[in-house]
């Protein structure tokens, strides 16, 4: 009976905690969005960030906001003698964080530790050549979005990024692009909408895009995306949200209807920052 009744009790304690830490998440995140933010932060930002002051003021305030949740929650890790400064934790979690003023109160729930090399890294890459051969071979990355809780970046590359912003290519914003699609534990280029009822027309605007980009990669045509987003649908997606921020005015021009869709899922108008 005694054993019965503390199985009951911790049974229910453990109930209350899940239905309890949503909530003290919640109150953390909000005090942490209110701190003031320091004046040194806000000056790093300026200057790493070509974008930072075109955005309205509320979506400073909310960028900032966002920016000491981040910078709370995540762990960052220099690989190959790397050391992280706050700079870099800055500039990384401030890019990063543009994916997040839709305000949908994630914050890459998947993700725990950012991995930061100083440059171009190699991994091991093993592919099919047919007949159940299968070749292994050194790839260099610049970046790279893991399902489980890890995310690797080139900090040369995300310098290059920033100082050309209207190049249409950026390491963060790919590979935080991918953790959004990653939510579901899943990669496939449709992160989770606001409602059921906005997955048909995704799933139509985007596949519309993406095969369009297909063959003017195959015809050798010039496209507003980079190629890369040929490869699949996960890349598309990644691919399109780096021209949708950094590109807005020629991505709207040439696909207004995929423009409309990363505008309603982001909740932002970048052609307003240009």
């Amino acid at each position: 009976m005694i054993k019965a009744i503390v199985a009951f009790l911790i049974i229910g304690l453990i109930i209350t905690g899940i239905l309890i830490n949503p909530i003290l998440v919640k109150r953390r995140r909000n005090r942490l969005k209110h701190r003031p933010f320091p004046p040194l932060w806000n000056a790093i930002i300026e200057n790493n960030l070509p974008i930072y002051l075109c955005l309205s003021p509320d979506e400073i305030r909310r960028l900032q906001g966002h920016i000491q949740v981040f910078l709370a929650e995540k762990q960052f890790i220099g690989c190959r003698g790397l050391q992280v400064t706050e700079e870099m934790k800055l500039t990384l979690a401030a890019v990063a964080c543009l994916l997040l003023l839709n305000e949908r109160g994630h914050y890459f729930p998947r993700l725990r530790s950012i991995l930061v090399y100083p440059n171009a890294y190699f991994v091991k890459e093993t592919t099919s050549v047919g007949n159940y051969v299968v070749e292994e071979r050194r790839v260099a990355r610049l970046g790279e979005s893991w399902t489980t809780d890890q995310l690797v970046l080139s900090w040369e590359q995300v310098k290059q990024d920033t100082n050309n912003w209207r190049d249409g290519r950026n390491v963060v914003l790919h590979e935080f692009a991918h953790q959004l699609d990653q939510e579901d534990g899943k990669a496939e280029g449709v992160p989770i909408l606001q409602r059921n009822s906005d997955y048909p027309i995704w799933a139509q605007v985007m596949t519309e895009a993406y095969q369009q980009l297909c063959n003017d990669v195959s015809q050798g045509v010039n496209t507003v995306m980079d190629s890369y987003g040929a490869t699949n649908p996960a890349e598309f997606f990644a691919v399109a949200t780096e021209t949708f921020f950094e590109k807005p005015y020629q991505l709207l021009s040439k696909h207004p209807a995929l423009y409309e869709q990363l505008q309603r899922y982001y909740q932002l108008d970048p052609v307003q920052w240009v």
